[in-house]
């Protein structure tokens, strides 16, 4: 399986997002796909919303998560567009949360992936 992200670590969201995280705490999440455009997203802090499905913009590269309250975060996910071509065929994606000394995956869920163009 190939990275598609640059693997930069996002800096932590507000207060209420993520689950036992200060404001200063990072909470780390990669992208990883392989060539049968099966997609996963690893990271390391349990979400305190639930997400509803994952989407990809073709055009900016950005993948965004949309929560169940209709919020949409980012945490910087930008697909590279050499890898692109992976992601466009992925249906679903599976979340996995890991152990945050470990890395083990804890629990993972599948989500819908909507691709589309801004």
């Amino acid at each position: 399986m190939a990275a598609m992200t640059d693997n930069v670590p996002s800096t932590a969201r507000p207060s209420g997002y993520m689950d036992g995280a200060s404001f200063e705490q990072q909470m780390k999440v990669e992208l990883v796909i392989n060539d049968k455009a099966e997609a996963f997203i690893f990271h390391n802090k349990p979400f305190t919303r639930q997400i509803s499905w994952v989407e990809y913009d073709l055009d900016t590269n950005k993948l965004d998560f949309v929560m169940n309250d209709g919020d949409q975060r980012n945490f910087g996910l930008l697909v590279k567009k050499d890898m692109s071509k992976y992601l466009q065929n992925a249906y679903q994606i599976l979340v996995v949360l890991t152990d945050e000394k470990s890395g083990e995956p804890v629990e993972g869920e599948y989500f819908p992936i909507i691709i589309h163009r801004a």
